[in-house]
């Protein structure tokens, strides 16, 4: 099987290749929408699902697309990426001292079928700082992060105290869970 990742976060391609995984990477904008009224954990697994649309009127036999949305929910609340430094510091403020639950969605199209899944992790930090919340939002820029931040980064080192979960989910795509997926799909990474 040729393998698609539709997605151009560096991180979800590094870890493909960190699982020896050979891929093309191919992306397609999609308007990341969702019903109002679906629960904040089943809203990752909807946007992998719509980004695979994009895909399913040109897939090609023999290949098999990789979708995955990754979101940060804190109280039933979706803290997505910031729109700017203010909204980091509120949501980095928000994240202080509590636990949170990162879920990541995936979809695997091919031509014959598709599977869907997610996978949730569950993260605590210490409190933060004001000084330690600008320090990093300064010198790491983290708007294009869901929830603000990047586990791989400065504050993920000084800063959780525990994680409950798969770590790699909390980079953005469930590795183990989606090799074990794309068996199904007669891909070995083994």
């Amino acid at each position: 099987m040729n393998i698609i990742l539709a997605s151009k976060s560096p991180r979800r391609s590094q870890l493909l290749q960190e699982a020896g995984l050979d891929f093309e990477v191919v992306v397609r904008e999609v308007e990341e929408i969702y019903p109002p009224d679906l629960l904040p954990s089943v809203v990752p697994a909807y946007l992998a699902e719509l980004k695979s649309a994009a895909f399913s009127a040109e897939i090609k036999k023999g290949e098999v697309v990789i979708t995955a949305d990754t979101i940060v929910i804190l109280d039933e609340q979706i803290l997505g990426k910031p729109k700017d430094k203010e909204d980091a510091y509120r949501t980095l403020r928000l994240l202080s001292g509590k636990r949170h639950e990162v879920v990541t969605g995936v979809c695997l199209l091919s031509q014959a079928e598709k599977k869907v899944f997610s996978e949730s992790t569950f993260v605590s930090f210490y409190e933060l700082s004001d000084a330690l919340i600008e320090h990093y939002v300064e010198k790491y820029q983290p708007f294009d992060k869901a929830g603000s931040y990047a586990i791989q980064e400065w504050i993920g080192l000084v800063s959780i105290e525990r994680i409950e979960g798969n770590y790699s989910n909390v980079l953005g795509l469930p590795v183990a869970q989606l090799l074990r997926a794309l068996k199904g799909f007669r891909v070995d990474f083994l």
